[in-house]
């Protein structure tokens, strides 16, 4: 793993991913969860690579702002740039963009994990 890495995810706005769809709103506008669902997924791509096949990562923390709504139809890119490594814990710059520029930014912390070790915890 290396800082200055990143990874994108995307998605079109649609029904199931607006605010009054998921619950954290009623307007039909791509909804903050959604957006930081992406920014997430983006995060977990840019690592996984590095991974072996028993560990993954687990989001632990999220300073997000989501600054603009998008309508349906939008095609709407999340990137996150690994910052900075401390022993498991990596921490990501994180944005949100449509086709008017930035909706959304701010920092995601996620953890390694043993995959096996971490689901028995919840045993």
């Amino acid at each position: 793993m290396e800082l200055g890495k990143y990874a994108q995810s995307e998605a079109i706005v649609s029904t199931d991913n607006t605010a009054i769809n998921v619950g954290s709103g009623n307007l039909p506008v791509f909804a903050t969860p959604s957006m930081i669902a992406l920014m997430e997924n983006a995060a977990m791509q840019c690592v996984a690579p590095y991974l072996d096949e028993i560990s993954t990562t687990v989001g632990i923390a999220l300073n997000i702002e989501h600054a603009r709504a998008s309508k349906t139809g939008e095609k709407i890119i999340a990137k996150a740039t690994l910052t900075a490594i401390k022993g498991r814990e990596l921490l990501f710059d994180v944005e949100a963009c449509d086709s008017k520029g930035q909706i959304g930014k701010g920092t995601h912390k996620r953890f390694i994990v043993d995959i096996e070790k971490f689901m028995n915890k919840l045993m």
